[in-house]
């Protein structure tokens, strides 16, 4: 499949079991062989198809995107992807957040993957603390994941996590000042 040019938006999709399950238009910031990196924008509208879920979206009582935007850097067959998160009318950095996810796959339009609601954050990029273990125990026993896909999210994420405590981060830390265009805003 062809790149995609800086600033085209495509459209990031989950889909669960071949179905779809939400949807969010994304601003591609890069497109490179070792990384596509995607922006949403404040505002960006939330779609979630009726289905018979075994529970609601985490996000499906929102309508759009709120706060400033973030950035989602994923590297090909990598079972997550890293988020940056600002905060303040100053726009600070806030966070890394590691979000387990079926590692994407591209669309003619977009791509697909889906969240695993296990993650992980960092302000500093050395000292990682574990985000939503609840919420992925209470997604497993729903019937999200199969006892089988559960054990090979934790023991994924358990090895990233071991990654990021012994090697650090592999993106930029230049992301953390990323701005996006004026155009995009």
């Amino acid at each position: 499949m062809a790149r995609w040019a800086a600033g085209q938006c495509v459209v990031r999709r989950e889909t669960w079991r071949g179905r779809l399950l939400s949807a969010i238009p994304v601003l591609v910031v890069c497109d490179e062989p070792a990384l596509l990196a995607v922006y949403v924008p404040e505002g960006a509208p939330f779609a979630f198809p009726p289905g018979d879920w075994p529970t609601p979206h985490p996000w499906s009582n929102r309508s759009a995107w709120s706060g400033h935007g973030i950035v989602m850097l994923h590297r090909p067959d990598d079972p997550y992807a890293v988020w940056v998160f600002w905060s303040g009318e100053q726009r600070s950095f806030h966070r890394w957040y590691v979000n387990f996810q079926r590692p994407f796959r591209r669309t003619d339009d977009g791509f697909e993957t889906l969240d695993h609601e296990l993650d992980l954050w960092s302000r500093d990029g050395r000292e990682w603390r574990w985000k939503d273990e609840q919420l992925f125990a209470e997604r497993t026993a729903a019937g999200w994941f199969t006892q089988e896909e559960a054990s090979m999210i934790e023991e994924g994420a358990r090895r990233v996590h071991d990654e990021l405590r012994s090697a650090g981060p592999w993106w930029d830390p230049a992301w953390a000042s990323w701005k996006p265009p004026t155009p995009w805003v």
